[in-house]
């Protein structure tokens, strides 16, 4: 009977939406259960949502850098969710976006779960599209818009805001409603023999790397950027007067993870340049031999 009962999961109740699941001691064998709506053919309630497991979650919450105090939780829910709709990164009518939290210098977008899609709520493929939303502006700052450090799902390749922008102003990319489906995600094909090394080009100029409190800035940054593709152990930026300035050196703990760093990076666009992504050799890389 307990089984069964795990199929009572949504049941609505005094306008509340009832979770019905295991207790987190349970250490039997998961079921395949359902939902009380797709039992029942019956909608969720306006605004409801059900919890989901905590992979799901991760699989539909975005990391959101660079927020200034200013910025409220609901300026940065309507700002992002808004700027999804108009170049048509949402899937279906209404804001993607369901919930955000912010704290410090960082904030949280969390979007909705595919089973809520067929009553009109979101899905993790929005959280795919949204990453599309990186560096838009809002406010003088521009937002760093990716996965969170605990989503250990495979990259998703996906484009900055300027490139999206101009794909919509071009007419490249059109809304649902203009005939316009999911956001494509580029392929990219390495360059080079494949190493753990890889080698990032025009994502800086020499006026970003004489400032020492920036340059430790934009370490930290790409850092934090980069470690969402695998074991990151280690980034080079040379600095002014050093081999290779302007270019980023990231090692990787496998060629596999390096790959990833490609496809994830190559052909985004920073500042306005477009990012060039390659292996390096690592015998090079290890004698600092940028040349």
């Amino acid at each position: 009977m307990a089984n069964k009962a795990l199929n009572m999961n949504g049941i609505p109740f005094l306008g509340a939406v009832l979770k019905v699941s295991r207790p987190s001691k349970y250490a039997g064998p998961p079921l395949s259960t359902k939902t009380w709506q797709e039992l029942t053919g019956q909608t969720l309630p306006a605004n409801a949502v059900l919890d989901a497991s905590a992979e799901e979650k991760v699989n539909r919450e975005l990391f959101i850098g660079n927020t200034t105090p200013e910025m409220t939780e609901a300026m940065i829910r309507d700002f992002l969710g808004n700027a999804m709709l108009q170049v048509g990164l949402n899937i279906m009518p209404g804001n993607p976006i369901t919930a955000c939290r912010v704290s410090g210098k960082f904030a949280f977008i969390e979007l909705r779960t595919p089973q809520e899609a067929v009553v009109k709520l979101r899905t993790p493929q929005e959280a795919a599209n949204a990453l599309n939303l990186n560096n838009i502006p809002f406010l003088g700052a521009q937002l760093r818009v990716g996965r969170p450090s605990k989503w250990n799902g495979p990259p998703t390749p996906h484009g900055n805001w300027e490139d999206i922008l101009a794909k919509y102003m071009s007419g490249e990319l059109k809304l649902p409603s203009q005939g316009g489906g999911v956001v494509a995600t580029p392929s990219v094909q390495p360059v080079g023999p494949a190493s753990k090394i890889v080698e990032l080009q025009h994502m800086l100029t020499l006026d970003d790397l004489k400032d020492d409190d920036e340059y430790k800035a934009i370490l930290e940054d790409t850092r934090d950027e980069c470690s969402q593709f695998g074991t990151l152990k280690d980034v080079v930026i040379p600095r002014v007067n050093e081999k290779g300035v302007t270019k980023i050196f990231l090692e990787y703990q496998s060629s596999d993870d390096a790959k990833k760093a490609i496809d994830g990076l190559a052909g985004r666009t920073f500042d306005g340049r477009k990012v060039l992504a390659a292996f390096f050799d690592e015998t090079r890389f290890a004698n600092r031999d940028f040349d």
